[in-house]
């Protein structure tokens, strides 16, 4: 058989890292799921967890902990995808669920004694075939909601389990990402021209008429241009009207329809306008982690699933969502 070239081999080599990473994504057998990470991997999760000492510890305490507060635990992954940055780094990401029963305390959050899911975004940036690198964020205040001790404001968009693609493909992606991409990059360059007002921003450009905008719990879910206007955009910008994305300090890549990116952070802003989830603005400075996965349909974007370190942002604001938690506790 000829050996493939061209843009065969890369699909070619683009499923074999998929599958070189299987122990991970599947996470059946942690010594094996562990043994894909280099062991001086930098591990990066959300708060409360931050920087921890290597993959031992990630499996320990982070993994380990959700584990033990769900004895059938197992990940269920929605969209993987891989690609190269400019910079010549190999990323792949991954979003999903964690899920099982949850039966004993996590993170302080009561147990429900009935299924739950905790949503994840996770990126690995990968060298000589390990992990060298990793970024995620779990929807932590999602648990909280459904264990029905919800110590934070209300959110503006539509709670609920947050679907995978409405194309069902997005653990079968493949092909060339470069038109997805710089649908994505020149949409957030528009985006950045907030302060020109609403039409500088060209959000019919870049959005389908019915797009998705998967938020974090906190935030939620909005439909449709008008609804990201209101039930994020808007507030948001309001709130923190020097919002700016740190694009050159993160990771963009693409494959097939789909762009992934990650940044630790990738947002700085003050919190100077009229109060966002919340807590009033008086001039907080602040960063923040968003892990992002888009899904471009044509020429627009159809759907955008969004984790944001909410606990991280509360943190710096002065506010233990924990501690508030915790006072709600019988």
């Amino acid at each position: 058989m000829a050996p493939v070239t061209g843009r065969g081999a890369g699909a070619v080599a683009m499923l074999n890292l998929k599958r070189s990473l299987a122990p991970l994504l599947e996470l059946k057998d942690w010594t094996a799921a562990e043994a894909v990470f280099d062991a001086n991997a930098l591990i990066q999760l959300a708060f409360p967890f931050e920087t921890m000492a290597g993959p031992g510890a990630l499996f320990d305490e982070a993994i380990g902990g959700l584990a033990a507060a769900f004895p059938d635990f197992e990940r269920r992954n929605t969209i993987v995808i891989e690609g190269t940055t400019e910079a010549d780094a190999l990323w792949l990401g991954a979003c999903g669920y964690y899920c099982g029963t949850f039966a004993a305390p996590f993170l302080d959050i009561p147990p429900t004694g009935r299924m739950a899911a905790l949503r994840f975004h996770e990126f690995y940036r990968i060298e000589a075939g390990n992990i060298a690198e990793f970024q995620g964020l779990w929807d932590i205040p999602e648990l909280m909601m459904q264990a029905g001790i919800w110590p934070l404001s209300p959110s503006l968009g539509r709670e609920w389990h947050v679907p995978g693609p409405a194309t069902q493909d997005g653990l079968r992606v493949s092909g060339d990402g470069d038109n997805a991409l710089k649908i994505v990059r020149d949409m957030l360059t528009a985006l950045g021209r907030n302060h020109e007002g609403v039409a500088a921003m060209e959000l019919e450009r870049y959005w389908h008429p019915k797009c998705s905008w998967y938020g974090p719990s906190g935030i939620g879910t909005a439909r449709g241009i008008k609804g990201f206007r209101a039930h994020h955009q808007a507030p948001f910008l309001d709130a923190m009207p020097n919002r700016r994305a740190i694009l050159d300090a993160g990771h963009f890549f693409a494959e097939g329809n789909y762009v992934g990116f990650t940044a630790w952070p990738g947002m700085e802003m003050t919190l100077s306008g009229g109060g966002w989830l919340g807590i009033p603005g008086a001039g907080q400075e602040i960063t923040m982690r968003s892990l992002d996965f888009w899904r471009v349909e044509g020429d627009k974007i159809r759907e955008n699933w969004v984790l944001v370190d909410i606990l991280h942002a509360y943190d710096q604001l002065g506010v233990d969502v924990f501690a508030r938690m915790r006072e709600l506790l019988p």
